[in-house]
């Protein structure tokens, strides 16, 4: 069996609070989506169970910012998570135009599983690895 990454998307679209004084998306906003993004993909994907065991915390951050996003502009999300350790995954996020299809910023983030009870790192197991995987034969 081959396993894929699974793709997860979110669309939002640019308001006025998303905005900094050169009237263009501020970047620390674009952080804010690849949170939101990531949250919503653990959300769709992970049980009751493991939300109520699990969190997830970031360890870094790496962003490109491509172009820019306006007022009103419609946003596409897109995130996979391709590596994964014992205790860490890399996700990777897409921040799109949805409309013309450009990419406005790209980030690979490192995420570490937390658990709630210890407040310590907790080991990713498969049950955990296939959250993330589509399964092909």
């Amino acid at each position: 069996m081959i396993t894929t990454p699974q793709i997860f998307e979110m669309e939002i679209k640019v308001t006025p609070s998303d905005l900094d004084e050169q009237n263009h998306v501020n970047n620390v906003q674009y952080v804010q989506w690849i949170q939101d993004v990531a949250k919503g993909h653990w959300e769709d994907r992970a049980s009751a169970a493991q939300k109520e065991d699990f969190f997830w915390v970031v360890v870094r951050h790496e962003i490109d910012y491509k172009q820019q996003a306006f007022l009103d502009d419609e946003i596409l999300l897109q995130t996979y998570v391709d590596q994964i350790t014992n205790v860490t995954s890399i996700r990777h996020v897409s921040i799109k135009n949805k409309n013309t299809n450009k990419v406005l910023a790209q980030a690979k983030t490192t995420w570490c599983l937390m658990s709630h009870e210890s407040k310590r790192p907790a080991r990713i197991d498969e049950n955990m690895k296939v959250l993330f995987q589509e399964k092909s034969v």
